[in-house]
């Protein structure tokens, strides 16, 4: 009987031994954003304003967060070979903008090509002021 009590209570310490040391804590990373103005080589007066004036917004508002890594501007030729691989993975056949979150390897993508062409050159103060927000939303 004590046999039997001996082996068992050993069992039992083995396996809450292995349960301990294979339980891990994952702690998130922190967030990043990138903000991702695509292009052709031929560009029209709001292209040229969505990607001058979002580039104004990530350097001068964000020029912290910008020099610790954690928001990125990226202008992407899409006829060239490297932008159109990037432009086929968020499937952009034009000018377009992209402000994205990623966190633990996950991509949150919002798409802000619509809301571009709407303000940026008609009404610049909106285009800043909500990609401003946008970008301190994803921040958080």
């Amino acid at each position: 009987m004590k046999r039997v009590f001996l082996i068992s209570l050993l069992a039992l310490i083995c396996f809450t031994g292995a349960y301990a040391q294979t339980k891990k804590v994952v702690k998130p990373t922190k967030a990043t954003v990138e903000v991702l103005y695509f292009h052709g080589k031929q560009r029209c007066p709001t292209c040229i304003a969505i990607g001058t004036y979002s580039k104004e917004v990530v350097n001068k508002d964000f020029a912290t967060q910008v020099k610790s890594g954690v928001l990125k501007f990226k202008e992407i030729d899409i006829s060239t070979p490297e932008g159109e691989k990037v432009a086929d993975k968020y499937h952009v056949t034009w000018s377009s903008l992209y402000v994205n979150r990623w966190q633990n390897g996950k991509e949150v993508r919002n798409d802000m090509t619509r809301f571009g062409f709407e303000n940026a050159s008609t009404n610049t103060s909106a285009f800043k002021n909500g990609l401003k927000n946008k970008i301190t939303q994803l921040l958080k």
